[in-house]
C-alpha cells in the first residue's frame, strides 16, 4: 500500500480496491492503483468514458476507463485497427464487483512512431462514438480488412488461475491484421467480461491471456470455460 497519503485516502483506497480480484492489491502497484482510483473519480464526476491518448518516448499510451461491458473491448481494439495503429502493450484491470468498473492502457504507435495530436483526437473522438453507437466500427474495418478471413494457426486453452482463482482462456494466434479485434469479437460474442489480461508477441505469434467472468458477471465452471475455449478457437478459425 502506497506511503505518504493521508490517512482517508488510504481508506478510500483500501475500499475502492476490495471491488478488484484478490490478486490486484498483490501484484498491482501502489501508483496504478493511484491512478485507476483518480480515474474513477473522473468517472464519477463526469459520467462519461475516461479516454486519452498521450505520447509516451517513441509511442503513445491509451488511458480508458468505463463500466465493463463485453462489447467495449471489440469496439476499441477496431477503433485501433482501423486507425492502423500498432500495439505494443497492454494493462487492464476490471473490477469483479459493482460499479464493475475496468482500466485499460494501451501502447500504440503508426508508422513505428508516437501519433500525431490530431490522429489521438481523432482515434479519441472514434471510441466515444463507437461506444455510443454512432461510430460503425464493422463498417470501416470492412474497408480495410477481410474480417471474413480466419486467422492462422490458432490455439485456445481454457484453465482457472491458481493465483488469481479466476478463470482464464489462453490465446495464441500468428500476427496479422485485425488479429487483437477479432479475439475480442469473438470474446464479445461469447458474452465475456475481461478483467484482467496479459499479452505476449514473440517471433510472429501473439499471445494473450485473459481472465474472465461470464455471462451475468458469473464465475465459469470448467466444463463451460472448454467449451468456450473451443468455440473462440472455431470463431477465429472459421473462414
Amino acid at each position: 500500500m502506497a506511503s505518504g497519503l493521508k490517512s482517508s485516502t488510504l481508506e478510500l483506497l483500501k475500499r475502492f480496491n476490495r471491488a478488484f480480484p484478490q490478486f490486484y492489491e498483490q501484484f498491482v502497484s501502489s501508483e496504478i492503483q493511484l491512478q485507476n482510483l483518480r480515474l474513477a473519480y473522473r468517472l464519477y464526476k463526469t459520467r462519461r468514458a475516461v479516454i486519452e491518448l498521450k505520447p509516451e518516448g517513441s509511442k503513445s499510451a491509451l488511458h480508458f476507463a468505463y463500466r465493463n461491458q463485453s462489447f467495449l473491448l471489440s469496439d476499441i481494439f477496431g477503433v485501433l485497427a482501423a486507425y492502423g495503429l500498432t500495439i505494443h502493450g497492454l494493462s487492464l484491470y476490471g473490477q469483479i464487483r459493482p460499479p464493475m468498473l475496468v482500466f485499460i492502457k494501451l501502447l500504440v504507435s503508426r508508422g513505428s512512431k508516437a501519433l500525431t495530436e490530431k490522429t489521438a483526437e481523432n482515434v479519441c473522438r472514434a471510441i466515444r462514438e463507437a461506444l455510443g453507437g454512432r461510430f460503425e466500427v464493422e463498417e470501416m474495418l470492412a474497408v480495410e480488412f477481410n474480417l471474413d478471413t480466419g486467422l492462422e494457426q490458432v490455439q485456445t486453452e481454457f484453465y482457472v488461475d491458481p493465483v488469481f482463482h479466476l478463470p482464464a482462456l489462453m490465446i495464441e494466434a500468428d500476427n496479422q491484421p485485425g488479429l487483437f479485434y477479432k479475439v475480442m469479437y469473438a470474446i464479445w460474442q461469447e458474452d465475456l467480461l475481461v478483467v484482467n489480461a496479459n499479452l505476449l508477441v514473440w517471433r510472429g505469434r501473439t499471445r494473450l491471456i485473459l481472465y474472465l467472468l461470464g455471462p451475468n458477471e458469473s464465475l465459469i465452471p470448467e466444463y463451460l470455460g472448454h467449451k468456450i475455449a473451443e468455440g473462440v478457437r472455431q470463431r477465429l478459425l472459421d473462414k
